[in-house]
């Protein structure tokens, strides 16, 4: 079974962008736009985490990034802002 690739559109993004985290450490961070649609890609298709296409990043950074951002609530923010825009 092959799921298309999901990606966020401009006007998506452009809504989700002022409730992402600015605190980064360490290495540069992966883009922010690049990960986010590999984490909805995984959600939506039900794929394990280490079968997330690469085109998304690197497996465990979309791994890590959902666990952290979990923690601080972020992803409420952000599938309310999706919802709210009406996708």
């Amino acid at each position: 079974m092959t799921h298309s690739h999901f990606w966020l559109s401009d006007q998506q993004f452009d809504r989700l962008a002022p409730l992402l985290p600015q605190d980064t450490r360490g290495k540069p961070r992966v883009d922010d736009r690049r990960v986010i649609s590999g984490i909805v890609h995984v959600l939506r298709s039900g794929c394990r985490w280490v079968d997330a296409p690469e085109v998304y990043g690197p497996r465990k950074t979309l791994y890590n990034r959902f666990v952290r951002w979990a923690a601080k609530g972020v992803w409420t923010d952000i599938f309310t802002a999706l919802a709210d825009a009406g996708g």
